[in-house]
């Protein structure tokens, strides 16, 4: 049973690696002239009094920079958080950010200060119940900042990774993570444990296949409480690639005869409908639009590409306009991102579902398993390095990217 498991696991990571719009306004990219000009200043009061406080400045700037909206200046500058009064050289600047990090590296007090004006736009505080978390200080600050003066929202910044990693033969782990890696936390381990994805858009619970018994199994898991619930379980294997909107609806990718298709399973009533028939390998579907259509992968030309169909017809419509050998599929309303294997490289592009419009995102090395924001705006992706892993990001509408070198394991999936 188990080697048949591992048989299907095998066929599913090999399609999905070697298988391994939006709105075209979204390609103008800002100005630099036109951003909002922004420095920073610490109090310092508080300054150097505990071994993060090294890194909070550096975790605001990137912030502000990976929003989109500021032209930021690198400078790290000391001063008084209660002084009304702003240092002569920023009275060219739009806006000053003060902030006071507290010794126990769990409170962030901000400050946005107008410097026309010289008026307080925000000032807020933040906590977090355990120091390894203060990177979530930072995110938490920048996204009321960008709020708090009419910008586009980037609340992505607040939400976790979920991923799972290879430690070892027939061993991974799950993980939950901050954009950054700052803040990681080891949450499933013990045996094989795979596809992890969250259950909803609170992130508070989250389903994950586990190969650790006679059959592949689905389970999900209480954020909060720890505990963890069956789902269904099936021969060959079991993966839950998307979630309906309410949380009442997963796509996976099932093999109970054989053959992988899609199913749509029903949470509540607890009763599933197979919604691909191919003589082939049909996987990683997502939802599309309202919902009432999906995005996959599947072989059907001999090599993998991405598909669209209606739930409840047969008729199905090739999505991907470029490349021959496509994969690790996601989506957002009716855009889709897709990875392309060219030669030795893969490469991320975007499309949409209804149009032939491709957009190419990276251009060189391995990228793999792309994943859209809650917003459809920012782009995550996996560029693996060696045996080594980097994450990416890219604000699809002002072009601010980031990467982040991951901790060591390599990536098997990722969810955000």
């Amino acid at each position: 049973m188990q080697l048949q498991s591992m048989k299907y696991i095998i066929t599913f990571l090999l399609l999905t690696a070697n298988l391994l719009a939006v709105d075209a306004v979204l390609t103008i990219e800002k100005d630099v002239d036109s951003k909002a000009s922004i420095a920073i200043i610490e109090d310092s009061s508080t300054a150097n009094s505990s071994s993060n406080h090294s890194k909070m400045f550096s975790l605001l700037l990137n912030d502000i920079k990976m929003s989109g909206h500021f032209n930021a200046d690198k400078t790290s500058r000391k001063g008084s958080f209660e002084n009304t009064m702003l240092p002569p050289e920023l009275n060219n600047r739009e806006y000053v950010l003060k902030y006071s990090y507290s010794s126990s590296g769990t409170k962030l007090a901000v400050k946005l200060v107008l410097v026309s004006e010289n008026r307080v736009i925000l000032e807020k505080g933040y906590s977090v119940n355990s120091s390894k978390r203060y990177p979530f200080l930072a995110h938490n600050a920048i996204v009321d900042i960008n709020n708090a003066l009419g910008y586009d929202d980037i609340s992505w910044m607040k939400r976790y990774l979920i991923f799972s990693k290879y430690t070892g033969s027939r061993s991974s782990q799950i993980w939950i993570a901050d954009y950054t890696l700052l803040f990681s936390n080891k949450i499933v381990s013990g045996g094989l444990n795979l596809f992890p994805k969250w259950a909803n858009a609170g992130q508070s619970a989250f389903y994950y296949t586990s190969y650790n018994t006679g059959l592949p199994t689905l389970y999900k898991v209480d954020m909060h409480s720890s505990s963890r619930n069956e789902v269904i379980s099936s021969e060959g294997m079991i993966v839950c690639s998307d979630v309906s909107a309410d949380g009442s609806r997963l796509l996976l990718t099932m093999a109970p005869n054989a053959q992988t298709d899609v199913y749509e399973y029903n949470v509540h009533s607890g009763t599933k409908k197979k919604l691909t028939k191919f003589r082939g390998i049909d996987v990683n579907a997502k939802y599309l639009g309202d919902e009432n259509s999906i995005a996959f992968v599947s072989n059907r030309t001999g090599k993998a590409n991405i598909y669209t169909k209606s739930i409840g017809s047969s008729s199905v419509s090739k999505a991907a306009h470029y490349g021959t050998n496509n994969s690790s599929c996601d989506a957002n309303g009716e855009n889709i991102l897709y990875s392309v294997k060219e030669g030795s490289n893969s490469n991320i592009y975007l499309g949409t579902a209804n149009s032939s419009y491709v957009r190419p995102l990276t251009s060189n090395g391995i990228n793999r398993f792309p994943r859209f924001s809650s917003n459809g705006k920012v782009v995550l992706y996996i560029k693996q390095r060696g045996n080594g892993n980097t994450i990416g990001y890219m604000n699809l509408a002002t072009k601010a990217n980031s990467l982040y070198k991951m901790m060591n394991g390599r990536i098997q999936s990722i969810d955000w």
